[in-house]
């Protein structure tokens, strides 16, 4: 049976849509048959993250009723498959959301993990996200805010129905001006399942249209992505450690000539 898991926010850049790309790529690694769709038809930014903007059919295409799910689903990297909601706003003018379930019904086919980036808020594309998914993650940053914004996306899944799995906390900086994990499990009442350090480099990652679960495996942000996903399928995962040379040391051998 297909899970059909959305990740959201309660608000925007948070970094939603870097994990649930990171995510799926992770997910696929581990053999899974998965699928990220772009639920966010407004403000899409699955496709650039990923470096497959441009394509022709898009989600927005097929809830206006001019193309079929299946064109619409794109080989991504470590083969998972991306369904981009397309940047056009002619595109998403046409866009009917009542398609939506019936897009989905046919999307699950063949797949075993259904990942749904949700847009941020609580519009009526959020609404309908969260409302498909059998279970939830939440994303948020440790600020105030932030999780003041999740605590509201949390109490409607709630009230949907959708089971909760847990709380990822995104661009965790050990500032005591944060929130700590103990904090935001108790103004939440949902366990965090992740802790995802600040990096400069998931940014230049997305500038470049790679997931840095590729472009750097032995990453902070890498393992703790990669642990969500095994935990997610009931996997092991062994951290892949950095290399324990330091900076000097890698500057003289660079110059020495060694490797």
């Amino acid at each position: 049976m297909t899970r059909v898991i959305t990740i959201a926010s309660g608000k925007g850049g948070v970094g939603k849509t870097t994990i649930t790309a990171n995510l799926g790529v992770a997910l696929s690694t581990y053999g899974e048959r998965t699928v990220v769709l772009d639920a966010d038809i407004a403000m899409a930014n699955l496709e650039l993250i990923l470096g497959m903007e441009g394509k022709s059919v898009t989600l927005h295409e097929v809830l206006a009723g001019e193309a079929s799910i299946e064109d619409a689903i794109y080989e991504g990297p470590s083969g998972v498959r991306i369904v981009p909601a397309g940047i056009s706003l002619e595109g998403l003018r046409n866009v009917k959301l009542d398609r939506l379930e019936e897009t989905l019904s046919r999307l699950i086919e063949d797949t075993d993990i259904l990942l749904i980036d949700a847009p941020a808020g609580l519009e009526k594309d959020a609404l309908a996200a969260l409302a498909a998914a059998d279970e939830l993650i939440l994303v948020t940053t440790p600020e105030v805010p932030s999780i003041s914004d999740a605590l509201k996306t949390k109490i409607i899944a709630t009230k949907l129905g959708v089971n909760i799995l847990g709380v990822v906390i995104n661009r965790e900086q050990h500032d005591k001006t944060f929130l700590t994990v103990d904090e935001i499990e108790t103004i939440l009442e949902v366990p965090v399942i992740s802790v995802i350090p600040d990096d400069p480099e998931v940014s230049r990652s997305a500038a470049f249209g790679e997931p840095i679960v590729i472009k750097n495996p032995k990453s902070q942000v890498t393992n703790s992505i990669m642990k969500l996903a095994a935990d997610l399928v009931g996997e092991q995962y062994h951290p892949i450690e950095p290399d324990k040379k330091g900076v000097i040391t890698k500057l003289i051998d660079g110059l020495m000539g060694r490797r």
